[in-house]
């Protein structure tokens, strides 16, 4: 897809440079090539997979973080790179870490890393119960498996003042609140593209002994 296309549907989500585009370019042509043999995404067509996946993620990444941000930023359960790779774009001097615990999406997630040279992006091959507690200003989670689950390690892997960012659909806002209780949640943005989905923001407190 050439890159003026791409830069026209993710228009109502962010603008982005030329080189960056490039990036999500080459993104675009390895995830069509690996989904044929490893089940990345179900969408399939290439304009639905820019506004779905790189629309929300880009878009996400705007209200999450600026593009001179450092923060420490783990995107959890990653998958085909959604949001940690277009946030790592975006943000190039945050430190993004992709945690994926399938070993063929890891390898994936290495490739496209290489591929698009973003130095401030790095694969965890492993679960994130290994991964460093404490450890991030922000966990960033899109279309995770066993969400329940996926919310407890978040919390945990949060830095205390940090922030937790879930792309999830508006019904589920209410289950994500009770699942992490302890974190002062924000009021649910609305995604672009009106598929009720939301960007929900929940801040960890910062204890005070």
């Amino acid at each position: 897809m050439e890159t003026s296309e791409i830069a026209h549907l993710l228009r109502p989500f962010v603008e982005l440079e030329p080189d960056q585009l490039r990036q999500v370019s080459i993104h675009l042509d390895l995830l069509l090539k690996w989904n044929s043999k490893v089940n990345l995404t179900s969408v399939r067509q290439p304009q639905e997979i820019i506004t779905r996946h790189f629309g929300e993620s880009f878009f996400a990444a705007k209200q999450l973080v600026n593009p001179q941000s450092t923060d420490a930023v783990v995107d959890l359960g990653s998958g085909a790179g959604f949001p940690g790779i277009p946030l790592a774009i975006f943000a190039p001097l945050a430190c993004t870490v992709l945690v994926e615990s399938n070993r063929k999406k890891a390898a994936f997630l290495n490739e496209v890393v290489f591929a698009l040279k973003l130095p401030n992006a790095s694969v965890f091959g492993g679960r994130a119960e290994s991964y460093n507690q404490n450890a991030a200003d922000l966990v960033a989670m899109r279309a995770v498996e066993k969400f329940d689950d996926s919310m407890e390690l978040a919390v945990n892997l949060v830095k205390p003042g940090g922030r937790i960012g879930l792309m999830i659909g508006l019904a589920q806002v209410d289950h994500a609140r009770k699942q992490a209780q302890s974190l002062e949640w924000s009021e649910p943005t609305p995604l672009p593209g009106g598929h009720s989905r939301v960007l929900l923001v929940g801040t960890k407190p910062v204890t005070v002994d």
